[in-house]
């Protein structure tokens, strides 16, 4: 599937074929297209928990307004962001880059972020927009359909899934196969209402 008709075909799937089960192949192919999405500074700072057990999906789906997705798909991926993965070991982001791009980037970073907690959170958070749609659109294009997701309890869920201290819950990813027909886009505003040209 090109990305273009992926991107036409995409669409928020609220109800899911619950015998359906990707295989572990599926799922590392899936991921590994999704950890291809860019981040600034490359400190890759997205996290996917992949939520497998079922009694756990079972006490997320509790604290989701009892949102169907969360247990009948056959994936949930939770996205969090790691508000402080730009001080963790910054040089492994670099270490293959030639010497005086690595000399310039990893200081570079630092100098960013450092003291500025709403530009951390305000990038990490970026960062999972953009790994999310690059996650649904590779499912799309591998023939599953998917669901992104907020309305839960970020406290609960974090808690349910050990979230550490530096992190923060982005949103839910729901892939599965989806079952009967989609209902038609609605009411996008239109171009020339949403874009503008050099300034408002």
């Amino acid at each position: 599937m090109n990305v273009s008709t992926a991107i036409q075909n995409r669409r928020a799937v609220k109800s899911f074929d619950t015998d359906h089960k990707m295989t572990k192949k599926e799922l590392e192919k899936l991921l590994a297209l999704t950890l291809l999405s860019p981040t600034a500074f490359n400190i890759q700072n997205w996290r996917f928990v992949v939520v497998d057990d079922s009694e756990q999906r079972k006490q997320i789906r509790a604290v989701s307004w009892g949102q169907a997705q969360v247990t009948d798909a056959s994936v949930l991926i939770i996205l969090c962001a790691d508000l402080k993965a730009w001080e963790k070991e910054p040089m492994r982001y670099w270490k293959s880059a030639p010497d005086p791009v690595r000399e310039f980037m990893v200081p570079a970073i630092g100098q960013y972020y450092k003291d500025l907690d709403q530009v951390q959170r305000d990038e990490a958070m970026r960062s999972c927009g953009i790994a999310a749609q690059t996650l649904m659109l590779a499912a799309q294009s591998m023939g599953y359909d998917s669901c992104p997701m907020d309305g839960f309890d970020y406290a609960a869920v974090g808690e349910l899934i050990n979230l550490p201290e530096d992190h923060a819950i982005s949103l839910f990813v729901a892939i599965g196969k989806g079952i009967g027909e989609s209902h038609p886009r609605i009411d996008k505003l239109p171009m020339d209402e949403v874009v503008i040209t050099d300034r408002f």
